[in-house]
């Protein structure tokens, strides 16, 4: 089983690579850009929204990592998770957060490039990135929600919580079921091409189409 997500994981970092410089960064949208309007299309969104977007699949995949890595506790990624759900919520109130799409970028490459260099961090300083982390990716989820009833917001936030903590709990057991750490050369080359994927999201949002 941990063999399988682990191959999963590598076959979707490899896809998000090779595919990054063609796919829309902040399309994100699982209805054509329809507003969910039933509990089933607010489930299908919220659960589809973490997986087609190749900056926040990259995102998930590293908080997996370093969860993984540095041995922490399943309540770190919860964080994110959480503050993932507060940012739809922004959105949804209408708050508006300039600038939402790149700290997304940012964030990307930031954590991807903790992980590529092996660095330590406390506990505290994982969450609080994955705190502020969480709040611009959610913000940019919200997008795809805004303006719907309570129902489909409801089951989206449920499947928006339900795919990514999957995501992200399911890599850090794998992770630590093959005994890697801070040190090995996967978990790092895979924080690199998670780092690459964030340079190739912010230079589709800084540099002109065309």
């Amino acid at each position: 089983m941990t063999r399988l997500i682990g191959y999963f994981a590598r076959a979707a970092l490899a896809s998000l690579a090779a595919f990054g410089a063609v796919a829309p960064a902040s399309a994100h949208h699982m209805e054509g850009g329809r507003t969910p309007a039933t509990f089933a299309e607010g489930m299908l969104s919220g659960l589809g929204h973490p997986v087609i977007g190749i900056d926040h699949l990259a995102f998930l995949v590293a908080v997996g990592l370093a969860v993984g890595i540095g041995r922490l506790s399943l309540a770190v990624p919860a964080v994110f998770v959480a503050a993932s759900a507060l940012g739809v919520a922004v959105h949804v109130a209408g708050i508006g957060v300039p600038g939402a799409e790149l700290l997304v970028a940012a964030s990307v490459i930031a954590i991807g490039a903790l992980i590529a260099r092996g660095a330590a961090l406390a506990p505290l300083a994982w969450a609080g990135l994955f705190a502020i982390a969480g709040l611009a990716h959610g913000y940019a989820f919200g997008e795809s929600i805004f303006g719907a009833e309570r129902t489909p917001l409801a089951a989206y936030l449920f499947g928006l919580v339900v795919v990514q903590s999957a995501i992200a709990i399911g890599i850090a057991y794998a992770v630590r079921a093959r005994g890697a750490d801070r040190a090995s050369l996967a978990p790092r080359l895979t924080g690199a091409a998670i780092a690459g994927i964030g340079l190739a999201v912010l230079a589709q949002q800084v540099v002109p189409a065309g």
